[in-house]
C-alpha cells in the first residue's frame, strides 16, 4: 500500500540544515494500523507529511498504490491525495460552519450532488454517533466530538489510508479510548490502512499491529507491535514500553535503597517477562517446589496485546545461590526472560 524507499527531508534554516528524515525505509501493508512513535522532534510529523507530499523530500522514494508520487503531475498527484484521508492534533475544523458542512465540505469540493451529499454526511454522522449534534458548531462541541467530526470529514471522500498526526494527543484519556476504538472500528469495516504518528505507547498497544520508532530523524527499530513488546531492542524502545506499566519503578526503588530492594545475603531480586506461549503456567509455583526456593512478587503486570498475553513480574528470590541459579535456568528454557537486578550478598 506506502512503501517509503530511503526518504530523506532536510530543512533550511538561519541556523543551518535540519536534517528532519534521515534515510527512512518503511512499508506500511494494505489494512494494517502502522504506528510511528518518537519524542518531539524527532522527526515523525515530517515523515508522515512525506507520505502525502505535503512535505515533498528531496531523496528517495514514495510509492503509494504502486504509484511513485515524486514522479507524478500535479493533478495527477491531487488525485492520488484523494485516497489520503488526514487528521490532526487541534481537528482544523472550519469554526464557521457546522459539523454537518465541515463533513460535507470535501464532497462539495469534488463536485458531488446535493443527494449523494445528503446520503454521506448522515452515513458518517451515524458511524461517529453525532447525528444529533449535526447543526452544532465546533465551538458548541467537546475535544472528542470534535475529533470524531474531523475523522468523519476525513473519510468522506473514501479513502484509502488515514494518516493521523497525534490525533489523541490533546484529549483525556477516557476521550482517547473512544476515538482509539473508532478509529480501529473503521480500519476494520472499511478495510482502512492507518497510519498513526505518537509519543504515547498506550496508543501504539491499544491499536496498531506494527510500529516504528523514530529517534534523531532515523527509523531505529520496526516490527510487529507483539516482539516489539516482548523484546525491544534499543534504548529508546524500552523507555517507552516502560511508560506503559510500573514494573520499571524498581530501577528508582534500587537506586533509593528503598526497603523493598533491600535484599539478605541468600536472596536476588529478579525481573521476569513472559510471552504468550507462558502466562497461563505456573511456573513460579512449580520452580519453588522443584528448587527449593521462595518467590515473592513485588511487581506484577500481564495485558494483552493483540489478543497475545504478556506479562513482568519483578521478584525476590530466597535460597541457596545454586538452586536460584538452576531455577532461573528453567525460566530460561520454558521462554521467559530473566533479568537479576541486584543479588544481596553483593554491596
Amino acid at each position: 500500500m506506502i512503501r517509503l524507499e530511503h526518504v530523506t527531508k532536510t530543512f533550511q534554516t538561519k541556523d543551518g540544515d535540519v536534517h528532519a528524515v534521515k534515510d527512512v525505509s518503511l512499508h506500511i501493508k494494505e489494512g494494517q494500523i502502522y504506528g510511528i512513535i518518537g519524542f518531539s522532534g524527532a522527526g515523525k510529523s515530517t515523515l508522515v507529511r512525506c507520505i502525502n507530499l505535503l512535505e515533498r523530500p528531496e531523496d528517495g522514494k514514495v510509492i503509494f498504490d504502486g504509484k511513485d508520487l515524486l514522479e507524478l503531475s500535479d493533478k495527477e498527484l491531487r488525485q492520488e491525495r484523494q485516497k489520503m484521508g488526514m487528521i490532526f492534533q487541534h481537528f482544523n475544523l472550519m469554526r464557521a460552519k457546522t459539523v454537518y458542512e465541515n463533513i460535507a465540505l470535501p464532497l462539495r469540493m469534488m463536485k458531488k450532488d446535493k443527494a449523494f451529499i445528503e446520503q454521506k454526511v448522515m452515513e458518517l454522522l451515524e458511524l461517529i454517533d453525532l447525528v444529533e449534534r449535526k447543526d452544532s458548531y465546533p465551538s458548541q462541541l467537546s475535544g472528542g466530538q470534535k475529533q470524531r467530526v474531523a475523522i468523519a470529514r476525513a473519510l468522506a471522500s473514501e479513502p484509502k489510508v488515514l494518516l493521523c498526526d497525534e490525533a489523541t494527543s490533546a484529549l483525556d484519556p477516557q476521550t482517547t479510548q473512544s476515538i482509539l476504538k473508532l478509529i480501529k472500528k473503521v480500519n476494520q469495516e472499511m478495510n482502512l490502512t492507518v497510519v498513526m504518528i505518537t509519543h504515547e505507547m498506550l496508543v501504539v498497544k491499544e491499536v496498531c499491529d506494527r510500529v516504528a520508532v523514530m529517534e534523531n530523524g532515523r527509523v531505529v527499530e520496526k516490527d510487529d507491535i507483539v516482539p516489539v513488546f516482548v523484546n525491544p531492542i534499543q534504548e529508546i524502545t524500552k523507555n517507552f514500553i516502560n511508560t506503559t506499566n510500573n514494573s520499571n519503578k524498581i530501577n528508582e526503588l534500587i537506586k533509593e535503597n528503598h526497603p523493598l530492594t533491600q535484599l539478605a545475603s541468600n536472596q536476588q531480586l529478579v525481573k521476569l517477562k513472559y510471552s504468550s506461549s507462558n502466562t497461563r503456567e505456573a511456573l513460579i509455583s512449580k520452580i519453588s517446589r522443584d528448587y527449593n526456593v521462595d518467590c515473592s512478587i513485588i511487581f506484577g503486570n500481564v495485558e494483552v496485546i493483540k489478543d497475545t498475553p504478556l506479562g513482568t513480574l519483578v521478584t525476590v528470590f530466597t535460597g541457596e545461590d545454586e538452586n536460584i541459579r538452576h531455577a532461573l535456568d528453567q525460566c530460561k528454557k520454558e521462554g521467559v526472560y530473566v533479568e537479576v537486578m541486584k543479588r544481596g550478598h553483593i554491596d
